[in-house]
C-alpha cells in the first residue's frame, strides 16, 4: 500500500509528480453509460486531458478491444494526435504490462485514473496499483458506469482501498495551486482548458479576456 501522506501539503497533486491513465473512453463503453449524463464525461475527460498537457504530466491512453469497442473517442485523440493508445485485451488495466511499464517509465508515484467503466475498468486497476505502492487518485467525473449504482459503489469500494477521489476540476487546481504562477502552463494552454468547465469556465475566460483587454482612456476635446 502507499505510505504517502494522506494530509498536509505533501497529500496535494503537482504536475511534476503526476501521471495520467485514461482508460476506455471508447464508443462502445459511452453506449452503456447510464451513472451521468455522456456528454459531460466527455467534455471533463477532454478538459483533464488539455489540463495534463499544458501542465506537461505525462498521460497514457487505453483502450480495449478496439476492433469490437471501437477506437478512442476523437475530441481525446485530438488532445494528443501522434499517440497510439494501448489497447488491451485484459479487462484489469493493471494487469496488461505495457501499461504498468509505462506509468513506471515516468518515474512518477501520483497515479491519475479516470475511465469507463468506473465499477470494472478505474476501480480493477485503481485497487490493484494502490496495493503496489502507488497513491492513487480516481476522476469520479470524467470517469461513469453502467448505473448510478455501480458507479457510486466503485467509489466507495476504492475509498475503502485507499484510493482517493476527486473530481477534474480539482485536479486542475491542485496543479497550479497559485493563480499568480505563470510558469506551469501557457495562457493558450489554460484557455483551451478552461472551456470545458463549464459557467466557471465561462466565468474565468472572461476575467482572463478583460485582464488582456486595454481599457481605453477618456476621450473629448
Amino acid at each position: 500500500m502507499s505510505t504517502s501522506p494522506k494530509t498536509g501539503l505533501e497529500a496535494l497533486l503537482t504536475p511534476e509528480e503526476s501521471v495520467l491513465v485514461l482508460i476506455d473512453h471508447q464508443p462502445y463503453q459511452f453506449a452503456n453509460l447510464h451513472s451521468h449524463e455522456p456528454t459531460m464525461i466527455a467534455n471533463n475527460v477532454v478538459g483533464l486531458a488539455k489540463a495534463a498537457k499544458g501542465y506537461g504530466v505525462p498521460t497514457i491512453l487505453i483502450t480495449v478491444v478496439e476492433e469490437r469497442g471501437g477506437n478512442l473517442i476523437q475530441p481525446l485523440h485530438d488532445v494528443f494526435p501522434d499517440q497510439k493508445p494501448i489497447n488491451r485485451t485484459a479487462i484489469n488495466t493493471w494487469e496488461d504490462q505495457r501499461v504498468v511499464d509505462a506509468v513506471k517509465a515516468t518515474g512518477r508515484k501520483k497515479l491519475i485514473i479516470a475511465g469507463l467503466w468506473t465499477e470494472i475498468c478505474v476501480a480493477m486497476p485503481a485497487i490493484h496499483a494502490a496495493g503496489e505502492g502507488f497513491e492513487v487518485h480516481a476522476v469520479t467525473d470524467a470517469s461513469g458506469g453502467t448505473s448510478a449504482e455501480a458507479h457510486d459503489m466503485a467509489v466507495r469500494r476504492m475509498i475503502q482501498a485507499g484510493v482517493v477521489p476527486i473530481t477534474w476540476l480539482a485536479v486542475v487546481g491542485e496543479w497550479q495551486r497559485d493563480w499568480a504562477r505563470t510558469d506551469r502552463i501557457s495562457p493558450e494552454d489554460q484557455l483551451a482548458s478552461l472551456g470545458h468547465a463549464g459557467a466557471t469556465g465561462i466565468v474565468t475566460l472572461w476575467e482572463l479576456q478583460l485582464l488582456n483587454t486595454p481599457v481605453a482612456g477618456p476621450t473629448g476635446a
